[in-house]
């Protein structure tokens, strides 16, 4: 990483307690969203719609014909204005609802820290009740990923991956945050990696596809094995 990009994650972790908050009130401040629209909160709705059975598109950030209709559908269903927006009715009735947002500090700090929540929101799924340690593991995860060839090159690309974190599949991931989730993102982001390097993660006390134990084992952290 850059000499700047170190400086701006040094100043983006003392601010996390700052973006923690005010994006916990403002549940990421949920923008209008219309055909056209791109990011991760498109995503989030993509992946409630697809949850709750409206949506059988890509999970990819993209409002198009398939979001819209899907959305449009969502809309009659719950006895909204049907118009393919998702204004505050449509995010309150999908299970987001919105609030005051809180203030921005600048357009790569406001970047910055939605890389944080969504990888946060992604621990928690993961990895709510594990050692600090291994929050930060699971982060370091994803990071592992993105930097990988055989995975997508965003955070977004390799959390909605299909069929890739179990807490995306069955909602966990938008449960309520922790301030310690946030730093675990944070510590992950800025570098530290405790698994030396590991692709996979998962829980040997549950079922896992058999696939996954030929991977090469590096560490345990908790309850989880970390592997390549």
């Amino acid at each position: 990483m850059r000499r700047s990009g170190k400086v701006a994650f040094m100043v983006l972790l003392l601010l996390l307690p700052l973006a923690f908050w005010g994006a916990e009130r403002a549940r990421a401040q949920n923008p209008t969203l219309y055909w056209g629209s791109t990011g991760w909160h498109v995503m989030r709705v993509q992946q409630r719609l697809a949850q709750w059975g409206y949506y059988d598109g890509p999970i990819d950030g993209v409002f198009g014909y398939k979001t819209w209709k899907a959305v449009r559908y969502f809309q009659w269903k719950n006895g909204l204005a049907v118009d393919g927006v998702v204004g505050p009715a449509t995010w309150a009735a999908l299970g987001f609802p919105s609030y005051t947002p809180t203030p921005t500090v600048s357009r790569g700090y406001t970047t910055d820290r939605d890389a944080v929540l969504l990888l946060a929101r992604l621990i928690m799924g993961e990895a709510a009740d594990e050692p600090f340690e291994g929050k930060v593991a699971v982060g370091a995860v994803v990071l592992n990923r993105m930097r990988h060839p055989s995975f997508p090159k965003t955070i977004p690309g390799v959390i909605f991956q299909p069929g890739a974190f179990e807490s995306v599949s069955n909602g966990q991931i938008w449960r309520p945050l922790s301030p310690e989730a946030v730093r675990a993102a944070g510590l992950a982001l800025a570098g530290w990696d405790p698994t030396g390097g590991a692709l996979y993660f998962w829980n040997p006390a549950k079922t896992v596809s058999p696939w996954v134990w030929t991977r090469t084992i590096i560490t345990r952290i908790g309850n989880h094995v970390f592997a390549r």
